[in-house]
Parts: C-alpha cells; sequence; structure tokens
C-alpha cells in the first residue's frame, strides 16, 4: 500500500491553567459524570499548573520517531492531531490535505484494543474526514502493539531493575501492581482489552524473572458515576490491603500507559506514592516506554509491516498479531446505538 505520510493520533491535553475546563468539558461532554469529578480532576491538572505533560511527550515522540524514519526509512512526513485539545484532528487533517497528502498511516497512542483507545479514535478521524470535505486524506490505522518486543521488552526491563533495587531481603514482601485505566465493564465486555492487559503483563513478569504470585493487575482513573461498574480492584483499594499481606514493599508498572501523562503523574505519583507513606510501604514507579529506542523502532516496524504488507509480523506469546483492519462490530462502546453512533468517549 503506498502511504504520503504518518499521522499520530492521540487524546490532547490542556498546555495552560485557562485550558483546563474547556479541554475537560471536550473529554466528558455527552458523558454522565458528576460536575463534582470534573472539578476534582480539573485540580490534578491545575497541581502541575495546569499544563498536561502528554503534549511535550507526544513531541518528543515524534521528534525521535521523524529520526528513525529519516535513518532508517520510509521517509515519509509525521503529523500529530489530537481527539480533545489542539492539534485537533480536523485541523490536522486540512493541513494534510493542504500538503498533498492523499493517504495516511495512523499510529494510535494506546496499546490496547478498546472502544476509548480504538474504534473512538476511528470515529474521530471519521468525523474529522467528514468536516474537511471530500478531499480529506484516505487514513489508515496501524495495530494494536500491547504483545509486540518493543513494548514489552523496555517494561520488562524497568521492572527487573527495580526489583534488583530493592534490598534482597524485602523481595519475597514485595509486590507488583500492574496498573492501567479502568473502562466501564460494558465497554470492556464488547473488546479484548482485559485479555491483552492480562497478557501484556504476564510477558513482562516473564521478562522480568517475576513468579506469578508476585503480581496483580490492577486499575485506576475511573470517571463514571458510581452507579455504573467499571472494572477492578482499583490500585489504591489494593495498596489498603498490603500491610495485612505482610508486604513491604510495592513496585507499580504502569502497563497501561505508553508515556508519563497526568494519570500516571498524579494517580499514581501522588494519590497511590502519598497513600503508600500513609502505610509505611516503600513504592517504586517503573517509567512508561516513552522514546525508548526499542519503542521507537516498533513504530517504525509496524509502519513498514503494513506499507509492505508483511505476512509474518512479530509478536510475543500465543495471541499472535493483532488485525490491521478492525471488524464491524469490533470494540463497540458499550452503550445504546443511539448515544454510541456520536461518537462520544464513554
Amino acid at each position: 500500500m503506498k502511504y504520503d505520510a504518518i499521522l499520530v493520533v492521540s487524546f490532547g491535553g490542556p498546555n495552560g491553567p485557562d485550558d483546563v475546563m474547556p479541554f475537560l468539558e471536550n473529554v466528558l461532554r455527552g458523558r454522565n459524570v458528576p460536575r463534582e469529578r470534573m472539578l476534582a480532576v480539573a485540580e490534578h491538572y491545575q497541581h502541575f499548573g495546569g499544563v498536561s505533560p502528554i503534549n511535550a511527550q507526544n513531541q518528543a515522540l515524534i521528534a525521535a520517531l521523524e529520526a528513525e524514519l529519516a535513518a532508517h526509512g520510509p521517509k515519509l512526513p509525521v503529523y500529530w492531531g489530537n481527539r480533545n485539545w489542539h492539534p485537533m484532528l480536523a485541523d490536522t487533517l486540512r493541513k494534510m490535505r493542504d500538503d498533498g497528502v492523499k493517504r495516511a498511516i495512523a499510529f494510535f497512542t494506546s496499546a490496547y484494543s478498546s472502544y476509548s483507545g480504538c474504534r473512538q479514535y476511528r470515529e474521530n478521524i471519521l468525523a474529522a474526514q467528514e468536516q474537511v470535505g471530500p478531499d480529506a486524506p484516505a487514513i489508515d490505522k496501524l495495530r494494536v502493539y500491547y504483545n509486540h518486543p518493543g513494548f514489552v521488552e523496555p517494561m520488562a526491563e524497568s521492572l527487573h531493575n527495580a526489583l534488583a533495587s530493592i534490598p534482597a531481603e524485602r523481595r519475597k514482601s514485595t509486590v507488583v501492581l500492574f496498573s492501567a485505566h479502568s473502562i466501564p465493564n460494558g465497554m470492556a465486555a464488547n473488546c479484548k482489552y482485559q485479555t491483552q492487559l492480562a497478557e501484556t503483563a504476564r510477558l513482562v513478569a516473564v521478562g522480568a524473572g517475576l513468579a506469578a504470585d508476585q503480581y496483580q493487575c490492577v486499575y485506576q482513573s475511573r470517571s463514571g458515576p458510581a452507579t455504573q461498574p467499571w472494572l477492578e480492584p482499583d490500585v489504591c483499594d489494593v495498596i489498603r490491603e498490603l500491610p495485612a499481606r505482610g508486604i513491604t514493599d510495592v513496585i507499580i508498572v504502569p502497563y497501561g500507559f505508553i508515556s508519563d501523562h497526568m494519570e500516571v503523574l498524579y494517580d499514581l505519583d501522588t494519590e497511590a506514592r502519598d497513600l503508600c507513606g500513609q502505610l509505611g510501604l516503600a513504592m517504586i514507579r517503573t517509567p512508561t516506554v516513552g522514546t525508548d529506542p526499542r519503542f521507537v523502532r516498533m513504530i517504525r516496524d509496524i509502519i513498514v509491516e503494513r506499507i509492505e504488507e508483511t505476512p509474518d509480523r512479530v509478536a510475543l506469546g500465543g495471541l499472535g498479531p493483532s488485525h490491521d483492519v478492525c471488524p464491524v462490530d469490533c470494540c463497540l462502546s458499550g452503550r445504546p446505538p443511539a448515544t454510541a453512533a456520536a461518537g462520544r468517549p464513554a
């Protein structure tokens, strides 16, 4: 397949205090989220000067990818468009159209299959194409990469190093928590999110030399009303149980995220760390893959495999590589059709 460009598609985040509320209104539009929850999340951003680190992190990833492509090909321009804040997808697609781009390949900054991490981004692209008009570039998405060695191996190395930093006499009383963003149960029932998360945790644990009884998968950052069931257990709920189990040290692996953005910095580095301190637990939070050279090479590799239509695609474990073209019923939102069709976050 011939492509003219690469499009990095992400969530977006505020660039200053005045952006926080308009950004959150974009994120939460159409969702049954209590206003007090929105104000609480706004305070999280204000805690960091109203600036989300996700924007600088995406810019750093794009710069690293551009260098990788310049050195090894394919020599394609890289564009960036967001769901919720500038640069917005529609604006980016207009720029691409004006630059003569006819067909682009999209990399989503989400490693797993879910409505909010995959299908909704495809809906966002479709809506942006409709805004731009009939001459908007065609966009094809890359496969999810939760079990690619370029994603798994940096996390396994970081976990191994974290374990090695704990005194030998405390390692038997150490637990590892793999943390990912919670989603509504209804959404989870319509995708492979939990299955993929479990496989990634297993692969990272094996790569770090961790026993199966030394780690647990947990969730964080839920935002829906209390009446709506979301995936559990919550990371902080699990932390509260650790002292009674004789645990002295906890390592949190934010394997649900590719960069250290707000959900990592606040929900883990602030809330979870404060809780660990109150309970007398030593806590280590391992880094996300960010711009690790292996991860950047992975992005190039899955771009090349798609362009060249390579039949043998790299994937660790027994689940194999994910599909390139999503089935019609892939990653449904779990909401009634009339609501889901609006393309709003679930």
